[in-house]
């Protein structure tokens, strides 16, 4: 397998459909010290696009792990000051930042302390990009770096060119055009979202094994899907690939069960079987056969880790989830099917200035997926009638 080209092509997918870079941009690019080879040809992919100044930020998990074992106390959860001035310069320059995803370990901190491995996440630096993020204050978005080790998470072995033609499929480089297959993608999945807004729902019902839940929407909260514009008028995709449309809820208006579909990979945890109950809006149970306290120790983060920030639906249709794999990765997994998340919600999402006081805020954002076949979702209306929003992994508005 020649790599090259393939790295070549997302590369230049990345910068110029994702982050959509412009002439003269500060691009930053980020990832795991693994993706190395994906990082440098988006940065050549990039100043090739024009852009003035290209740096990456480079990662590697083991720093963590060595911090859970062996750090002070005091250090879980403490952010850098070149951290923020990273997030601050991005708005300031309004930049573009590219996230590389790929866990080369998935499982590296599954065997440590779950409440330790939450509580080392750097809680103001993730605030702070969450609002920035919020506010479309800089172009950014993620794309995979397939790698052996990630390979190896998903089909037993590293078989790099099956992960390669997954990715391929999933994020349309497959496509004759990739350009134009993305530009039908997204015209579909506004389409979608243009229905649901026109809805104008209260809230959503969901029921399946194991799952019997209903969460409220505000009164403007507002369908996203994959294209947006930054508050300095350039359009990108946030992530490659994308097959949601989503909205931020009312955070005070969860209640009943919900059980996870897919495992979650989570801080190089690997959560499985994960179920969880609310009340009142917040959390108030979670159960899994491996990764609890994981989940435990985000949503005691901060009071409003606890309560959901995002909702969204995806269909049979994706292309992500045509592949019938288990990428153990997000970014794919959900994708792959519907999902919700808990901790902070996005004020793009909600229309009125009196709704998004409401909205909720948190240091923590993570999703994990509750779709499938076996799931149905339904739409209660202003009126009070629901109606089928999907059965069989089909939408039913049109």
């Amino acid at each position: 397998m020649d790599e090259a080209p393939r790295l070549q092509r997302l590369a230049e997918l990345a910068v110029k459909v994702g982050a959509n870079v412009q002439p003269g941009q500060l691009v930053v690019v980020s990832g795991l010290i693994e993706n190395v080879p994906l990082m440098r040809e988006i940065a050549r992919a990039a100043y090739r696009a024009g852009a003035h100044r290209v740096e990456a930020g480079y990662r590697d998990m083991h720093f963590t792990r060595a911090l859970i074992e062996l750090g002070p106390d005091d250090a879980l959860g403490e952010t850098m000051p070149w951290d923020l001035a990273l997030v601050r310069t991005l708005v300031a320059k309004q930049a573009a930042f590219i996230q590389v995803s790929g866990d080369a370990e998935p499982t590296l901190l599954a065997d440590l302390d779950g409440t330790k491995v939450a509580r080392a996440q750097p809680t103001d630096l993730i605030a702070e990009y969450l609002h920035a993020v919020g506010q479309h204050l800089f172009c950014w978005t993620i794309v995979p770096a397939p790698n052996p080790g990630w390979a190896h998470e998903i089909f037993g072995k590293p078989d790099m060119d099956a992960l390669w033609q997954a990715v391929e499929k999933a994020v349309r480089l497959d496509d004759p055009d990739p350009v134009a297959a993305w530009q039908r993608h997204v015209a579909r999945l506004r389409a979608i979202a243009g229905e649901l807004n026109g809805r104008r729902l209260d809230s959503l019902r969901y029921r399946g094994p194991g799952t019997d839940f209903t969460v409220g929407l505000l009164p403007t909260s507002k369908w996203k899907s994959a294209g947006e514009v930054s508050a300095f008028g350039v359009d990108f995709i946030p992530n490659l690939p994308t097959e949601e449309v989503f909205t931020s809820p009312d955070p005070r208006r969860a209640e009943g069960k919900l059980r996870s579909t897919r495992p979650l990979q989570l801080g190089g945890t690997m959560i499985q079987d994960l179920a969880v109950e609310f009340h009142d809006g917040h959390i108030v149970k979670v159960d899994a056969s491996s990764g609890a306290d994981l989940v435990r120790g985000q949503i005691a983060i901060d009071e409003n880790a606890s309560r959901l920030g995002e909702v969204s639906l995806v269909d049979g249709q994706s292309a992500v989830g045509q592949l019938g794999i288990t990428f153990f990765n997000t970014l794919f997994d959900e994708n792959a099917t519907c999902h919700v998340a808990y901790g902070s919600g996005f004020a793009f999402c909600v229309e009125d200035e009196a709704d998004r006081a409401a909205l909720n805020e948190s240091a923590v954002h993570t999703d994990f997926m509750v779709g499938g076949p076996e799931v149905e979702v339904d739409g209660q209306e202003r009126g009070g009638a629901w109606i089928p929003i999907l059965r069989n992994n089909e939408f039913q508005i049109k």
